[in-house]
């Protein structure tokens, strides 16, 4: 059983090259903030405001667990803080192919929309220069996390479908 979670900073097509990459390798894809916000019946904005982000953090680490332990073979999407938290990165390590997706912070404000900025509570009201400073501190914060992928790749310089080849191509290559 093969697992590969995608971790990095929001925005940085976790989701989006989660969902090409199950495709282009015949596996199941999951996306953790969407399987939350579907079984709490509530996004992950009203989540955080009103059961708090502890409550949030725990229903992620269950969720790893359980995607962890399920049959099959998968692409998981990570929520942007989820590697931060405790020892996440540890234990997705043990349970998969872990692959850091590298982008800088202008390059994830480039690609997010008015919508993609309204979703996410930590980046509402910020106009583009708060956020790039709110992203580039908040990504420093977080970087020594990420950094223990076993896999990182820098999106900086590459399409969709060459980073997606790369990680089909490290997973077959560490299997």
């Amino acid at each position: 059983m093969k697992k590969i979670f995608l971790i990095g900073y929001m925005g940085c097509g976790k989701s989006s090259l989660g969902r090409k990459l199950a495709k282009a390798g015949g596996m199941e894809f999951m996306d953790m903030d969407s399987i939350i916000e579907q079984r709490e019946g509530a996004s992950i904005s009203d989540i955080f405001y009103y059961q708090g982000e502890e409550y949030f953090r725990a229903a992620e680490r269950a969720l790893i667990e359980e995607l962890g332990a399920a049959e099959g073979d998968m692409v998981i999407s990570t929520g942007g803080g989820a590697p931060a938290w405790e020892d996440n990165m540890e234990r997705m390590n043990t349970l998969g192919a872990t692959v850091y997706l590298r982008r800088t912070a202008v390059q994830i404000a480039s690609r997010l929309s008015p919508h993609g900025r309204q979703k996410r509570p930590k980046l509402r009201g910020l106009n583009d220069e708060e956020l790039v400073a709110f992203m580039t501190a908040n990504m420093a914060e977080r970087e020594p996390f990420y950094s223990k992928a076993k896999h990182c790749i820098d999106c900086a310089q590459m399409s969709d479908v060459e980073i997606i080849e790369h990680i089909l191509q490290i997973v077959k290559q560490n299997e």
